[in-house]
């Protein structure tokens, strides 16, 4: 969950995906310019944003919807950052024991 006070830089460093303008993305990392691409496939186009770092310098969170606004080249969107949870082993426990 991103607090109020997180910058999205920081938001970032703790999602293992990314929500934007409704489409999931697991697909994002930094250029050797700092920028961020985003990738996802929207049925069978493949989907590209880049964020210079002063676009998410300037990104605003929003704590009623979760998300942060952010403005590209082409336009505003939406993104929420989203950690991946992950349930426990039991087979794993079980070789223990024998």
């Amino acid at each position: 969950m991103t607090a109020v006070t997180d910058t999205l830089l920081e938001a970032l460093e703790h999602c293992d995906m990314l929500i934007i303008d409704t489409l999931y993305a697991f697909n994002f990392a930094f250029d050797d310019q700092d920028q961020l691409h985003v990738e996802c496939m929207n049925g069978r186009t493949l989907e590209h944003w880049r964020f210079t770092p002063d676009q998410m310098k300037a990104a605003t969170f929003d704590n009623v919807s979760k998300r942060w606004s952010i403005s590209s080249d082409v336009g505003d969107h939406h993104l929420e950052c989203v950690e991946a949870t992950s349930g426990h082993d039991d087979e794993e426990d079980e070789h223990e024991d024998a």
